[in-house]
C-alpha cells in the first residue's frame, strides 16, 4: 500500500502528499506537485531537508557515521580494495572479479595517453597559475579533443567509455600540471605500475626511493578511495545539473572542477594546512580557538569534521592510520599533527578527517596548491558515475 502524509495548512486547504520509500535511509515526501496543489514553494538553503534524485551510487547516515559505496562499507573498501577496483564498483555496481579487475585496469592505462592538444594548454599556462584553473581548461580541451569532433553537442551512450578516459587521463593531467608549475619535463605513464604507483612516479619521477615510494602510494590510493564519491554535495549537484541540461561529460566535469576548487569544499584540503601552518609559526592555539568560537570573528577552523556527519567522519578513522604510517617511515614528528590533535581535543571533539590528508600530502612534499587537484582526481570518477 503506497504511503501518504496529510498536510493541513494554517487556511484549512488538507492536501494528501505521497511518502518514498528507498532501499535504506529516511523515507522522503514527494513535494513536486505541491505548488500545484498550494500555490506554496518550499525553502530549503543547502538542500538539508531535499534529496534533489534517487540514486543507488552512495549512501550517507550522518547520524551514525556511515558511508558506503554501492552497498559496500567504506572502511573494507579502503582496507580491502585498491583504488581502481573502487572506481569499478562506482561504475559498473559490483566489485570486479581478478580477470575483469585486471582486464579494467588495462583499459585504464590504454586510455591515459593526454593528446598534443592537452599538453599544449597546461603549457600556455603561466608558472604561476593556480592548478585548479588549469585543470579546468583541460577538461574543457578533452571536450574538444575527444568528444565534440565526434558526438558534436549531443549526448552519446558512449559517454561511460568517455567516462573512463577521463577518469585514465585526470592522473595524467593533474602530474603534467604539477610538473609545469614547477618547470619540469613531463614523466611519461609507466603500465606495469598501479593507478596511485603510476601517479606518485609522475609526479616525482625517482625522487622518492622504492621502499616510501610503495607506502606512499598506498597512502595515496586511501585518499583516492575515500575522496572518490559523497552523495549529492555542491561539486556533484554542479556535475549533475549541467548534464541535465543535456550537455556533454566533460562541459559537467568542468563545472566540477570549478565547484570544488571553493573552500568551502575541496579548497578546504588547502586551507586547513596554510591553518595549521600559521598556528604553528604563532604558537598560540588558544588564541586561534578563542577566536574560532567568537561568532563576530571572520575566522574560522578548516578541516575538522563535515557537516553531514553528526557523530563521526568514518574517512578519519581509516586515514589516522595511514597519516601516522607515513610519518614514521619519514621518522618525523610532526607538529602539524600534533596541532591539529590538539584542535580536535579542545575545540570540537570531532574527527579530524581533512586534516589528515592535508598533513599526509605536506609530509611527502605534495605542495598545498596541488592538495584540491588530488582531490578532483579522485571526485572525478564519483562525477562520471554520477
Amino acid at each position: 500500500m503506497d504511503k501518504k502524509v496529510l498536510l493541513e495548512l494554517s487556511n484549512g486547504l488538507k492536501i494528501e502528499l505521497p511518502v518514498l520509500s528507498g532501499t535504506t535511509g529516511p523515507d522522503v515526501l514527494n513535494i513536486k506537485d505541491l505548488y500545484t496543489m498550494t500555490g506554496l514553494f518550499t525553502y530549503d538553503p543547502g538542500f538539508v531537508s531535499t534529496a534533489s534524485c534517487s540514486s543507488t551510487i552512495t549512501f550517507i547516515d550522518g547520524d551514525e557515521g556511515v558511508l558506503k559505496y554501492r552497498g559496500h562499507n567504506i572502511a573494507d573498501l579502503a582496507e580491502n580494495n585498491n583504488f581502481t577496483a573502487v572506481i569499478y564498483l562506482l561504475l559498473y555496481g559490483e566489485l570486479p572479479s581478478s580477470e575483469q579487475h585486471k582486464k579494467f585496469l588495462l583499459k585504464i592505462q590504454e586510455s591515459s595517453k593526454v593528446s598534443e592538444q592537452v599538453t599544449n594548454v597546461i603549457k600556455a599556462f603561466p608558472k604561476t597559475a593556480h592548478p585548479m584553473s588549469i585543470l579546468v581548461a583541460c577538461f574543457a580541451s578533452l571536450q574538444v579533443a575527444s568528444y565534440h569532433e565526434k558526438h558534436g553537442n549531443n549526448v552519446s551512450g558512449e559517454d561511460l567509455d568517455f567516462g573512463i578516459s577521463a577518469i585514465a587521463q585526470v592522473s595524467t593531467i593533474i602530474a603534467m600540471i604539477y610538473r609545469h608549475i614547477n618547470n619540469q619535463e613531463f614523466i611519461n605513464a609507466n603500465n606495469e605500475l598501479s593507478y596511485s604507483e603510476n601517479f606518485l612516479k609522475m609526479i616525482f619521477g625517482d625522487a622518492v626511493d622504492n621502499d616510501k615510494s610503495a607506502l606512499f602510494a598506498k597512502a595515496l590510493d586511501k585518499i583516492f578511495t575515500l575522496h572518490a564519491d559523497h552523495e549529492q554535495n555542491a561539486s556533484t549537484a554542479a556535475v549533475r545539473l549541467v548534464g541535465s541540461a543535456g550537455s556533454n561529460l566533460f562541459a559537467s566535469l568542468s563545472a566540477g572542477v570549478a565547484t570544488l576548487w571553493g573552500p568551502a569544499h575541496g579548497g578546504a584540503n588547502e586551507a586547513v594546512i596554510n591553518m595549521l601552518k600559521e598556528i604553528e609559526q604563532r604558537r598560540d592555539i588558544d588564541k586561534f580557538i578563542e577566536k574560532a568560537k567568537d561568532d563576530k570573528d571572520p575566522f574560522k577552523l578548516m578541516g575538522f569534521g563535515h557537516r553531514v556527519y553528526k557523530n563521526y567522519d568514518p574517512r578519519a578513522r581509516i586515514l589516522q592510520g595511514a597519516c601516522h604510517e607515513v610519518l614514521s617511515k619519514l621518522e618525523q614528528n610532526n607538529e602539524l599533527l600534533k596541532i591539529a590533535k590538539k584542535l580536535e581535543e579542545i575545540a570540537l571533539k570531532g574527527e579530524y578527517f581533512v586534516s589528515c590528508v592535508s598533513i599526509i600530502m605536506n609530509a611527502i612534499d605534495i605542495p598545498s596548491n596541488m592538495f584540491t587537484p588530488i582531490f578532483a582526481l579522485a571526485r572525478t570518477t564519483g562525477w562520471v558515475t554520477q
